[in-house]
């Protein structure tokens, strides 16, 4: 069983910047695609990025492309997402996922463990 641990969400003006990390526990995540999804209030949770094991293999949703970057460190067993030029739509609960399968998928269903989340708010 692993354990999944979101950090660094707060209040961040349009523009600005924030980094978040999710922390694993109780297993090693180094083999496992690992994935950032976010979810607004009365809508689904939606796909952000996703990085395989090795980090070779990155996927983005088109509308964080080029503003989010995620990277991973196995040896810390830690996932990280950068987000800079924060829009007011980025505003969401940030999630983290482990898949066990071998693709770093966009969609949901294939991850296996979550985390309880991070709180983004990004306001004008």
């Amino acid at each position: 069983q692993v354990q999944l641990a979101e950090s660094g969400g707060g209040l961040v003006q349009a523009g600005g910047s924030l980094r978040l990390s999710c922390a694993a526990s109780g297993r090693s995540i180094s083999t496992s695609v690992m994935g950032w999804f976010r979810q607004a209030p009365g809508k689904e949770r939606d796909f952000v990025a996703a990085i395989s094991w090795s980090g070779m293999y990155i996927r983005y949703a088109d509308s964080v492309k080029g503003r989010f970057t995620i990277s991973r460190d196995n040896a810390k067993n830690t996932v990280y997402l950068e987000m800079s030029n924060l829009k007011l739509e980025d505003t969401a609960g940030y999630y983290c996922g482990l898949s066990q399968g071998p693709w770093a998928t966009r969609t949901r269903q294939t991850y296996d463990y979550w985390g309880q989340g991070t709180q983004v708010t990004v306001s004008s």
